[in-house]
């Protein structure tokens, strides 16, 4: 048994020894593989080639002259003229006007209500007979004085100058005279309470609401109701302070800023109406740190024209038409590019031109300098930019703003 296992044992170090070196010999081809096979790859080669066409782009002639930016800014219309109606007599209210209601309409002067006047037309009877009473006793007095000269006439030369106005009875006739002067006032006074019966309105105007009805007892301090003057409204808009510089104010330009309203919502997108620069506000808007102007829109309802209505409290789209620019280009603002530069066309290549922009609007950049007039600036976006990359122009157009012919005149 010893035996066999001693012949055993060297038949299986013999198989240990032959995998072995089947391993090495499949590690050492694999090894020679990789060896081939890196050293047979191709290896890239940089080929110096160029460009031989150029971009074709589309590009605009600019031209410069004299342009008004546009300011496109948010307003809030306000009334020019807004009252709280309050009697100035105490009474019970008898008859209201039918169109003392919310919405109406009523001219300057025209009777909203009445207040019950028989109190009032009793203390005018009163006063009346009050100042015939004293203009009698003052013909009643004239009478005596009358009598009292011819008998001074009478000791001429025997009285002195104090008793002389005693004698004619001076003091009696002023005491008479200011009598009839007080009735007279109150009778006046009187005549007044009962003209102010009757509340009217002070200025054309439409009724925001009403605070009475018939019965109400009122008097002087309560609300009878409010209304809001129709023959101009106030639009307060807000501007940022750097662009007030280029709005026009009467008082320093003789004429404000022409303004076009918009109401897109309301009044559609070809709605408009004009107005004009008023004035500006001398405080800032507390909240958002704007500068505040006032412009005026006359006839706001439209009672003369056919232009749409304005609703007060409405926040509204306000362009101002801002005070002219001189020897500008004028240039739609998504073809200045990063850092204010501008693609030029120039011998038909890229000209990356820096600019000095004097202004921005919502729809153009005004450049001040590094455009000159006949410059094709390029409107295609390019891949490749580049200073002096070639490019081939299409049709060039010239930059045309019909805007700036255009005349808004409210």
């Amino acid at each position: 048994m010893n035996d066999a296992r001693q012949h055993r044992s060297p038949q299986n170090w013999l198989r240990v020894l032959v995998n072995a070196l089947v391993c090495l010999a499949i590690l050492a081809a694999s090894a020679a593989a990789i060896v081939i096979i890196n050293r047979t790859e191709p290896t890239a080669q940089t080929i110096n080639a160029t460009r031989k066409s150029a971009a074709l782009v589309e590009t605009v002639t600019v031209e410069r002259g004299t342009y008004s930016p546009k300011l496109v800014v948010l307003g809030s219309v306000r009334p020019a003229q807004d009252v709280l109606l309050s009697p100035r007599v105490r009474g019970q209210v008898t008859k209201l006007s039918a169109e003392f209601v919310p919405g109406g309409m009523v001219r300057a002067g025209e009777t909203l209500l009445e207040i019950d006047p028989s109190d009032f037309e009793n203390a005018v009877s009163i006063r009346q007979s009050e100042v015939e009473q004293a203009e009698a006793s003052l013909e009643i007095e004239e009478g005596r004085q009358s009598l009292a000269k011819k008998e001074l006439a009478l000791l001429e030369g025997s009285i002195d100058e104090t008793n002389r106005a005693l004698v004619l009875r001076e003091p009696q006739l002023v005491s008479i005279k200011a009598q009839l002067h007080a009735a007279q006032a109150a009778l006046e006074r009187a005549k007044l309470d009962l003209e102010r019966t009757k509340v009217v309105a002070p200025f054309d105007s439409q009724v925001m609401s009403r605070a009475v009805n018939v019965g109400s007892q009122v008097g002087p301090g309560d609300e009878l109701g409010q209304l809001v003057g129709v023959d101009q409204y106030w639009m307060e808009a807000t501007v940022p302070v750097r662009t007030l510089r280029w709005v026009q104010f009467p008082e320093t330009d003789g004429e404000g800023s022409a303004v076009i309203l918009r109401n897109r919502d309301a009044w559609g997108p070809a709605g408009h109406r004009p107005a004009r620069v008023s004035r500006m506000i001398g405080t800032l808007d507390q909240r958002t740190r704007l500068a505040r102007i006032l412009i005026t829109v006359d006839d706001p309802l439209s009672q003369d024209s056919n232009a749409p209505r304005l609703i007060l409290d409405t926040l509204m789209e306000v362009e101002i038409e801002g005070r002219p620019i001189e020897d500008v280009v004028r240039l739609p603002r998504d073809l200045v590019r990063d850092g204010d530069t501008v693609w030029v066309l120039k011998d038909e290549k890229l000209e990356i031109r820096q600019t000095d922009i004097l202004f921005r609007d919502a729809e153009f950049a005004y450049v001040q300098s590094g455009l000159h007039g006949g410059d094709e600036v390029v409107v295609t976006t390019l891949a490749t930019v580049a200073e002096g990359v070639g490019l081939r122009k299409m049709e060039s157009t010239p930059l045309v703003d019909e805007s700036s012919s255009a005349e808004l005149t409210p």
